[in-house]
């Protein structure tokens, strides 16, 4: 009878497992759900009969298989196509990518681990060592991953330089824009110290064709000299379209001055200071005539001679401005409008030019102060040959003026304001180190209305007053092919050199 007992037993304890728990009898359980085992063990004493048998201790094991809802990862048996992105492997499960934990940047990552499993919620993998790599199937692990990823490509391209105290990035990631004052550490004594090699350079430049023409070390019609001067008007151009009029488009583009109503800000500035260099220089030359008739007027008042020849004097003194007016060096182009400027229409143009480098310059100084450590020697470099190449520009406009528009001194003079203005703007820049913002719409406003005034300005003067006026109605017009060929390297190489510097300042 023992053994009828003990399988009784056994089918009541089933029997009663069932009846408690009937969904883990579903005969058709979900075949996606994980099956789990679970061992009920069960003491039952049951009676034997009464007779003579006695009480019996019956151990009975039962296995009952229960379903689990299935689990959100996916089902992973094998990761291949393995890559680094810096310290942090990941890898394929067919189109998806997930990353492996476990592997460090000083281990040789494997192209693919095997015998993936799952402990709980977490999937781990085999290396070839046997040891286990965790695999992270969260969605928010891909999302920082591809985050990642653009953060690189962008980053990597990504340019910065400092105007007017701001920091201008170009490419590469958006980030939230501070219009506060951003604090950084000075070095005040290098910009000190700084500001007398900028103005030594500078006077370097514009002085050496000043006085190597004025004690005849080189004449005006040189091949160095016609060398130095397109060369410095490639300069000129350059400074006016790709450092001046960019400057100012960066300076009203920015974000803290808001959305302009007028879009064309920058260029209408760009054409007043254009049109303003084009009135000064035509009043210049309505006035200078203006004089010469008066003086031609009051010489042919007060001549008291009537005789032929006198007469014939006075139609010549009357005719004198006119001649004066005509183009010389035996220009074909000497009639009508093209007419030889008179040296004081010749010196109007080089203060016009002069006008528009010392607004830009100023700034250059306190752009340079102002920014910060991390840049301040790269931007040194770059302004100081900007402003020795400007120089030779310079002086070799005040070195061609004749003695009746200026003497020896008054050069000088105006090759000495130059050599200082950007120091000036540099000490500018020191004593307001400390609080000066960028990024203030005020100061925004003001340095970029200087900068596309001066672009304007240089503009003019660069492709009217040198330009034109060397190439159309000048000596280079009727010159050799070898002396057109050298100036027109100067002129290209002069282009080229301040456009590439324009990458940096």
């Amino acid at each position: 009878m023992a053994p009828v007992i003990r399988l009784t037993a056994a089918l009541a304890l089933v029997a009663c497992v069932a009846a408690q728990n009937p969904e883990d009898f579903n005969p058709n359980p979900n075949p996606n759900a994980a099956v789990a085992t679970s061992t009920a063990s069960s003491t039952t004493a049951v009676a034997g009969s009464a007779s003579a048998a006695g009480a019996q201790t019956v151990t009975v094991t039962a296995t009952a298989t229960i379903t689990q809802a299935s689990s959100a990862a996916p089902a992973i048996t094998i990761v291949s196509d393995c890559h680094a992105h810096e310290t942090v492997n990941w890898c394929m499960v067919g189109t998806e990518e997930y990353q492996i934990v476990g592997p460090t940047a000083t281990e040789e990552f494997q192209a693919q681990y095997t015998d993936c499993h799952t402990h709980g919620s977490e999937t781990y993998c085999v290396d070839d060592a046997g040891g286990d790599v965790k695999v992270l199937v969260e969605s928010t692990e891909e999302d920082s991953h591809a985050d990642e990823t653009s953060e690189e490509s962008a980053g990597a391209e990504e340019n910065c330089h400092f105007h007017a105290g701001v920091e201008h990035c170009v490419g590469g990631s958006e980030s939230e824009v501070s219009c506060d004052a951003t604090p950084r550490d000075y070095n005040i004594g290098l910009r000190i110290g700084l500001l007398f090699v900028i103005m030594a350079t500078s006077a370097f430049g514009v002085f050496m064709p000043i006085l190597t023409t004025r004690f005849n070390i080189i004449s005006q019609t040189n091949i160095i000299f016609v060398i130095l001067k397109q060369f410095g008007t490639g300069i000129v151009l350059s400074t006016a379209f790709i450092h001046l009029f960019t400057h100012a488009e960066l300076m009203f583009g920015n974000e803290c001055l808001g959305e302009l109503q007028y879009e064309g800000t920058t260029a209408a500035v760009f054409l007043a200071g254009l049109f303003l260099s084009f009135l000064a220089d035509y009043l210049g030359a309505r006035f200078v005539q203006w004089r010469q008739k008066k003086h031609a007027s009051t010489d042919s008042e007060t001549s008291t001679s009537t005789n032929g020849s006198d007469k014939a004097v006075s139609a010549a003194s009357k005719s004198t401005p006119e001649n004066e007016l005509g183009h010389g060096h035996g220009s074909p182009h000497a009639h009508g409008a093209l007419q030889q400027a008179t040296p004081m229409e010749e010196k109007i143009n080089v203060m016009n030019l002069e006008a528009g480098i010392i607004f830009h310059s100023i700034l250059i100084g306190i752009t340079l102060v102002v920014a910060g450590d991390s840049f301040f020697i790269t931007l040194f470099v770059v302004i100081l040959f900007h402003q020795m190449f400007e120089g030779i520009a310079l002086g070799t406009c005040i070195a061609e003026l004749p003695r009746a528009a200026a003497s020896t001194l008054q050069k000088c003079i105006m090759g000495g304001t130059f050599a200082l203005i950007t120091p000036i703007g540099m000490a500018i820049g020191i004593g307001v180190l400390n609080s000066f913002n960028g990024n203030d719409p005020s100061t925004i406003v003001a340095i970029g209305t200087l900068d596309a005034l001066s672009a304007g300005i240089l503009a003019w003067v660069g492709i009217v007053e040198m330009l034109a006026r060397d190439w159309m109605h000048g000596r280079l017009l009727n010159a050799g092919v070898g002396r057109s060929a050298a100036a027109m390297v100067a002129l290209v190489c002069g282009l080229v050199l301040m456009s590439v510097l324009g990458k940096w300042a």
